[in-house]
């Protein structure tokens, strides 16, 4: 019987800084058998705190992403409909290559212009102020605004899809969870439907609507819901996140901060560095043992439950020199922030693209740029990483 550790007591802890927790942890060996806090009540589940173990793991195809090969589907599948994060080889390897054929880098690119365009205006509204709430003001509103107008969500409903979205990424409890996903299975449905209608337009969604590859393949109905819930879902609040990470980690070192100012090539280095040392996804999402296997001497038994630490990895002496120490002149080559293997983040570019211009605008329009309080609350759950809120004044 292996020993299990119980972090139940340790959920406030791994809520406002996870780091030290993860940091025992991982003095006692890279793999643990632990018992989590989570909104349906506690969890079992095998956690890789390791970084060589993690990033090995994110590539093992013998840890499946398909629940269904060892139980029911969950309740965001059921309703939703499959997406590339609860789908295997040959399936995953299928849709994936659907949407590349839609979501290219050529396209991600041809954002660049509008992204600045949308970082001018929310800062042309918020900077006359002198203090506000950076999430609110910019960090929520810009990836959310790029991203729907990228997949064609109109522009009333956007709202509403935030309150939504943030209650399925770091639910409150698990009633509110589903009433969600419910929710927004109802609406990406109906929104679907207005577009099949409507007839082609330029955007996203409808591309993935008409996409059809070489043998005639094209995504039926339930998987473009899937695939929509997961590009709006991923698509915004990973950024979100890495924009307000990294706007708290250079206010909270000074030092780091100056440097930037004084050397602006050091922008796409400071967004890795916030990225490696405070990522804005804390787990990837969980891993199934579709047959019994070894990961650093644990026992993982066919069916357990696995989830693999991004953020303690990136956190590993064993990988990064010092990495409790946030500098932006560090090599960050080979961070896990958008994982590993063949469920890299599909988004990744377009999440860098939007960073980059967000922090760099930012510090060009704000040159006295400082913590105005305490940061909101940290995000519940072991998914995402980042604060409600982030009080900032110029």
């Amino acid at each position: 019987m292996e020993r299990v550790i119980d972090l139940t007591e340790s959920a406030d802890a791994l809520r406002r800084d996870p780091h030290p927790v993860y940091a025992r942890l991982r003095e006692q060996g890279p793999v643990h058998r632990v018992r989590l806090a989570m909104p349906g009540g506690d969890w079992e589940t095998w956690l890789i705190v390791g970084y060589e173990e993690a990033r090995a793991a994110l590539a093992d195809q013998r840890l499946a992403k398909d629940i269904a090969k060892i139980g029911d589907p969950p309740l965001d599948e059921q309703l939703l409909g499959k997406y590339l994060l609860v789908a295997d080889p040959p399936q995953h390897t299928r849709l994936r290559g659907l949407v590349t054929r839609a979501f290219t880098a050529r396209r991600v690119e041809r954002l660049r212009p509008r992204i600045q365009q949308i970082t001018d205006g929310l800062l042309d509204e918020m900077l006359p102020h002198g203090r506000a709430d950076l999430i609110g003001s910019l960090a929520y509103p810009l990836p959310l605004t790029v991203i729907c107008e990228l997949l064609g969500v109109p522009e009333m409903d956007r709202t509403e899809f935030r309150k939504i979205s943030t209650e399925v990424v770091a639910p409150t409890d698990a009633d509110a969870e589903h009433a969600a996903i419910v929710r927004l299975a109802e609406y990406l449905t109906e929104l679907i439907e207005d577009k099949r209608r409507a007839g082609p337009t330029d955007d996203l969604l409808s591309d993935l609507i008409r996409t059809t590859s070489e043998d005639g393949d094209r995504l039926s109905a339930r998987e473009l819901r899937g695939m929509a819930f997961l590009l709006l879902i991923a698509g915004h609040e990973t950024t979100v996140n890495l924009i307000g990470n990294a706007v708290l980690a250079l206010l909270t070192h000074p030092a780091q901060l100056a440097a930037l100012r004084a050397d602006m090539t050091l922008l796409d280095a400071a967004v890795e560095e916030t990225l490696r040392w405070e990522g804005p996804v804390e787990n990837a999402t969980f891993r199934y043992a579709a047959e019994p296997l070894e990961i650093a001497g644990a026992e993982i038994g066919q069916g357990g439950h696995v989830l693999i630490g991004l953020t303690a990895a990136q956190r590993d002496g064993a990988r990064y020199t010092d990495p409790d120490r946030f500098d932006i002149r560090r090599d960050t080559r080979g961070h896990l922030a958008f994982g590993h293997g063949i469920h890299y983040c599909l988004g990744a570019p377009l999440a860098r693209l939007e960073g980059g211009i967000a922090l760099g605008t930012l510090l060009e329009r704000a040159p006295g740029l400082a913590l105005d309080g305490e940061p909101g609350e940290w995000l519940p759950g072991m998914l995402m990483r980042g604060v409600r809120s982030l009080p900032v004044r110029w």
